[in-house]
């Protein structure tokens, strides 16, 4: 079984193992307060180009997420986020167990605009029961968003600026943020998400860690009190020492971004035999992520094979899948998949 239904199915990148067996007998102070976690966030912050972020170490996204959110707003607020949003969906009601109602947002291609965020707010400020209501607070977005999308740095501009008058939080989850920021076609970086955002992080165990994501916050209202409620949440790790070991072998000689293109490039030869095909895609994705809508007779073969993803009926014969490639991906695989499917 060759295995597309996820970005973390192998553990992780070879010079990332390499950099924890080399460091694994140091002796160094726990809960991220060793020097790999400092030299890491220096990294950090110079690829952003904000020498003024603060960056944190936690152990997963529903953890960074969660936290994040959790310390951005009081009691009465909660997060505005596309319907198909990963804190909306995926989450298990993380968002909401801690006291925060996610606002969630009808879209088609899994991004907010900027005219929905000014509605949303606009909408609750001008309703004279709005005191009875949950005050919208922060805006969450993903990049790439959950369908594979990307915004564009207009997009992302638009966001800040709606954000900044109706004086919300942006907020953008990273967990794939080394595939969106290699994609053929952008124009946004690094440095472009760290002007833009108030917080967002990086996502490693998706894009060749172990496990850990790096929070970079930006905000100064958000920064007080942040490692209080990382202990307090469950996303602070004892041995911190080696998520700040994986991030440096991440970002000291662009390893992260090679990761990016290369899971990209493996997801275009499957995205290529789609179009060959005639196969339409649930949404245009320069991404890891590939979902074509194939027809239902045709998955049980492609199932003996390979793993991947169902993501719903399209009509009464035909279904929307998805394809993910990693940066552990072999090219060869992702050649054998675009193979058969031309041969269906």
């Amino acid at each position: 079984m060759i295995r597309f239904n996820c970005d973390y199915s192998e553990g992780a990148h070879p010079q990332v193992l390499q950099r924890l067996v080399e460091t694994n007998m140091e002796q160094t102070a726990g809960y991220g307060e060793d020097p790999h976690c400092a030299h890491a966030a220096e990294l950090i912050r110079s690829e952003c180009g904000r020498p003024d972020a603060d960056v944190h170490f936690l152990v997963g996204g529903t953890q960074a997420n969660l936290t994040v959110i959790a310390a951005a707003l009081r009691p009465h607020q909660g997060v505005i986020a596309a319907q198909s949003g990963h804190v909306n969906v995926h989450e298990s009601g993380a968002i909401e167990a801690t006291g925060h109602k996610v606002l969630a947002q009808p879209c088609q291609d899994g991004k907010l605009t900027a005219e929905q965020v000014r509605q949303v707010v606009e909408d609750h400020f001008n309703d004279e029961t709005q005191e009875h209501m949950v005050q919208p607070k922060m805006v969450y977005i993903s990049h790439p968003t959950e369908v594979g999308t990307l915004y564009t740095k207009e997009e992302l501009e638009a966001l800040h600026q709606v954000c900044r008058q109706k004086g919300l939080y942006l907020f953008l989850d990273g967990a794939r943020l080394g595939y969106g920021l290699t994609a053929p076609g952008t124009d946004v970086t690094m440095a472009d998400v760290a002007a833009l955002c108030d917080v967002f992080y990086i996502g490693g165990t998706k894009v060749g860690t172990l496990f850990g994501e790096a929070v970079v916050i930006l905000h100064p209202e958000l920064k007080p009190d942040f490692r209080y409620l990382i202990k307090q949440r469950g996303g602070m790790l004892a041995k911190g020492r080696l998520l700040g070991v994986q991030f440096e072998a991440l970002f000291e000689n662009g390893l992260y971004y090679e990761m990016g293109r290369h899971a990209n490039e493996a997801a275009a030869v499957i995205r290529q035999a789609c179009q060959q095909k005639g196969y339409p895609f649930l949404c245009p994705s320069p991404t890891n992520q590939q979902f074509p809508i194939l027809p239902d007779e045709k998955l049980p073969a492609l199932a003996k094979k390979y793993a991947f993803a169902h993501f719903g009926k399209v009509d009464d014969s035909h279904s929307a899948i998805r394809f993910c490639t990693s940066w552990a991906t072999k090219l060869e695989d992702a050649q054998a998949l675009a193979q058969d499917l031309l041969e269906l």
